[in-house]
């Protein structure tokens, strides 16, 4: 009798597939149950906020056959991260763009963990920094490209979006919500010049004013020369603030990256350069008298002098081992 038992048992346990076969069924029940939860929460939330129970259940724990895109990060007002802040909306814009694309699918999520509701975290992956952003693959641990680069390619959203084809294959179409802004500007610009027009008349030698155009165009020249197409492509943050010491950094240490901030000092000492020029010629070639020549002179010395020196200086501690230094 006990043999017919265990021999029953036996062709039980064989027609099932054996422990092997349970383990696999289990295993992929569970998968199924992370991907629809997942999956409910991103229908609510592009960007799905976890802590860190919910990020060790559903990044770091086994099985996952899906790519999870996670911003660590401090949003809270007492952490003052202003970079946090923007890169946060540039992430938004990016996880949107994929939620409600034609392709979306159940291989990628987008996922935010803030240091106040996941600090566990932050310990557990050795993090001491905000922003960052790490691709988690479907299959193993991340490598070294799975960190994103923040500080040499910026936060916008474009740049995230070929970071994440890179690491997960994945191409996302970044659409932007409609700003107004530019057009409105444009409709105040066309309706000043409208009304110069109305109230001068026929008159319109002000368009014809060289002073007016090489003004205008003068400032534009300084606005790209000091790096203010780079900042519209690759979306830097202002600047960047240490966040252990509490330090303020306006100028990047590396030659490959800048801060918003850094463009508007370079054009400011690029603007002083520019007009001791300006003053130089004027005093070499006006027609006024030798007293105030001489103060224009010596003027534009020392704004050639001082501005120049000082962007000497925010060149080499950009490019480290640069021998060369004027006055300052």
């Amino acid at each position: 009798m006990a043999a017919l038992s265990v021999l029953a048992a036996l062709l039980l346990l064989a027609a099932s597939g054996g422990p092997q076969a349970g383990r696999q069924k289990r295993k992929e029940m569970v998968l199924s149950e992370k991907v629809n939860q997942l999956m409910e929460w991103a229908s609510k939330r592009p960007v799905i906020r976890m802590n860190g129970d919910k990020f060790r259940r559903f990044v770091k724990a086994p099985p996952r056959n899906y790519s999870v895109i996670v911003m660590f990060t401090a949003l809270q007002p007492h952490r003052q991260c202003v970079v946090c802040k923007q890169a946060d909306e540039e992430y938004q814009i990016l996880a949107n763009s994929w939620r409600y694309s034609s392709a979306f699918t159940n291989k990628l999520f987008f996922a935010m963990v803030d240091f106040d509701e996941g600090s566990d975290v932050f310990q557990m992956l050795n993090m001491n920094s905000a922003p960052t952003f790490i691709n988690f693959p479907a299959k193993g641990k991340p490598k070294q490209g799975d960190t994103y680069e923040l500080q040499v390619r910026g936060f916008a959203a474009e740049q995230l979006a070929r970071w994440v084809a890179d690491r997960t294959d994945v191409n996302i179409r970044v659409i932007r919500p409609p700003n107004y802004a530019g057009p409105l500007m444009l409709g105040l610009l066309l309706a000043v010049i409208g009304g110069l027009v109305y109230l001068r008349g026929s008159n319109l030698d002000f368009l014809y004013n060289k002073t007016g155009w090489a003004f205008a165009a003068l400032c534009f020249v300084l606005a790209m020369t000091s790096g203010q197409m780079w900042n519209h492509i690759r979306g830097p943050p202002y600047a960047h603030k240490n966040p252990h010491t509490g330090q303020v950094n306006y100028i990047h240490g590396s030659s490959q990256a800048q801060f918003v901030a850094e463009t508007h000092i370079v054009l400011l000492f690029n603007g002083g350069v520019t007009l001791g020029m300006v003053l130089l010629h004027e005093a070499a070639t006006s027609d006024m008298d030798v007293g105030k020549r001489k103060i224009m002179c010596f003027a534009g010395i020392g704004l050639v002098v001082v501005f120049f020196s000082w962007l000497l200086s925010v060149f080499k501690s950009k490019y480290h081992g640069y021998p060369y230094r004027y006055v300052i």
